[in-house]
């Protein structure tokens, strides 16, 4: 079964193809006609003078090289200081940084688009991520981070209607899919924040939520996380349906598989058995019992990277 971050990917592989083909077609003339955003509620991006649109494609061009588009979007920052499309291209410097692994690039270019858009749900939400999975239970600051990435992920939440920017011509069946994604994404980032502040009932809450914001395409890191966390509240046959359900979505070769595996292990363990569900779960290869209690989230395997809308010029 596709998982969430599968999805992203395809779907974000998509978005930038409509950018290429939207800025390879635009006219080459100094009106500017408008370039669209697809039931998102903010009005379009666009680029004001010829020299400004050629500038803008050039730059975008480097989006293959994570520091050579940071550099590119920085000298187009500087000659138009005021364009509007220079969150574009921040942003697409934020998604190279992710596909190159760099998490502190990520967020510094997610930093920059909120700079200029305070509501952009996408540098929101990826910068909220990062946050969280850097805050540990001996960080002396993670009180003050914990707030901050609820307080990120919750205003991308409001601003997910309103301020979410895509290519012009996407079709709304993606942009809804995109949307989905994001949603699932902040819930999810809001439960685990909850889980590590051992306020369990919020997590399975809010993990709830995540599952059902993209009901299509279930991430079994999230599914693993509203486990553990059912886990803790002793509902163990509940628990249980969870931790099978992430046994189906993952191979026991991985480290997500495995961890799951040793859940539903531990689940056995200390309910004498009595936690199986009614179903039989899928046929699973032997796995050594851990008896630990669980203590720790498993890493989300979930991306934001955000699909950069290309102007018209």
């Amino acid at each position: 079964m596709k998982t969430a971050a599968v999805l992203v990917i395809v779907l974000v592989a998509s978005l930038m193809a409509a950018q290429v083909q939207s800025s390879a077609s635009a006219p080459a003339s100094t009106s500017t006609p408008q370039a669209g955003t697809q039931n998102t509620g903010r009005p379009p991006v666009q680029t004001k003078t010829r020299e400004e649109y050629k500038a803008y494609q050039a730059a975008a061009a480097n989006g293959q090289s994570p520091d050579a588009m940071e550099k590119a979007a920085d000298d187009f920052a500087a000659k138009f200081p005021n364009s509007d499309v220079r969150v574009l291209l921040y942003r697409a410097a934020m998604s190279s940084y992710q596909n190159a692994g760099n998490p502190q690039k990520m967020m510094d270019m997610g930093l920059k688009v909120l700079a200029i858009n305070k509501d952009d749900p996408e540098a929101l939400i990826g910068i909220a991520e990062i946050l969280e999975e850097r805050t540990g239970p001996t960080d002396l600051d993670r009180q003050q981070r914990s707030e901050q990435v609820i307080e990120y992920a919750t205003h991308a939440l409001k601003t997910l209607d309103t301020d979410l920017v895509v290519p012009a011509g996407t079709s709304a069946d993606r942009v809804d899919a995109y949307k989905k994604y994001l949603r699932s994404t902040a819930l999810a980032i809001i439960g685990t924040i909850y889980y590590k502040q051992e306020h369990y009932p919020e997590a399975e809450a809010k993990l709830r939520n995540a599952l059902d914001a993209d009901a299509a395409n279930p991430d079994p890191v999230v599914i693993l996380r509203l486990a553990l966390a059912l886990h803790q509240q002793k509902k163990y046959a509940d628990a249980l349906e969870q931790a099978n359900r992430a046994i189906e979505l993952t191979q026991e070769s991985t480290d997500l598989g495995q961890t799951a595996r040793n859940e539903r292990d531990r689940l056995l363990e200390q309910s004498g058995g009595s936690a199986r569900p009614a179903t039989t779960p899928p046929a699973m290869a032997p796995v050594t019992p851990n008896q630990a209690a669980p203590q720790t989230v498993p890493p989300s395997n979930q991306g934001t990277p955000g699909p950069a809308s290309s102007p018209s010029h």
